[in-house]
């Protein structure tokens, strides 16, 4: 693939799936200035990235990978999570369950971008293995022990 069809690739996902990659970045950062940033900066990565992407098929993957990996970026910026009295409850992407909301702000990050890929974003485990460069087992158990937390959780 020359770089010049790459770049087009990317750049077709990233207006093809631009809300998608807002949806990843708000559940992750729950702000939405926050999250347009992280989009915007995971956009100019990954243009500028383009000749790194070695499959064309995987470039949705590639993208969410980037996303994440800003998101983190911006966490170890800020040095705090995410406060859910901050939250915004009346934007769309917004969860209809602010018990839920909590629950899944408690996680550790890992395990809060498995739930947020799985179960907002509709990835299949092995996406998810490939995004966080994971093995599909240790994906799969990781996400057994996060809806175990959050059924305790929300029960408790």
């Amino acid at each position: 693939m020359k770089k010049i069809a790459r770049e087009e690739v990317v750049q077709n996902a990233l207006i093809e799936n631009y809300e998608k990659y807002y949806r990843l970045a708000y559940g992750l950062v729950r702000s939405e200035a926050d999250a347009l940033d992280i989009v915007q900066e995971s956009a100019y990565k990954a243009i500028m990235k383009s000749e790194s992407l070695r499959t064309e098929e995987f470039v949705d993957t590639w993208i969410c990978r980037i996303v994440i990996n800003e998101a983190n970026a911006f966490f170890r910026k800020k040095r705090d999570l995410p406060d859910v009295s901050e939250m915004n409850l009346s934007t769309e992407d917004t969860y209809t369950d602010i018990d839920l909301a909590r629950a899944i702000d408690s996680l550790e990050p890992k395990e809060r971008e498995i739930v947020i890929l799985r179960y907002f974003e509709d990835k299949k485990i092995e996406e998810i293995a490939v995004i966080m460069n994971e093995k599909v087992g240790t994906v799969k158990s990781r996400l057994y022990r996060c809806m175990e937390k959050l059924r305790v959780r929300l029960e408790g």
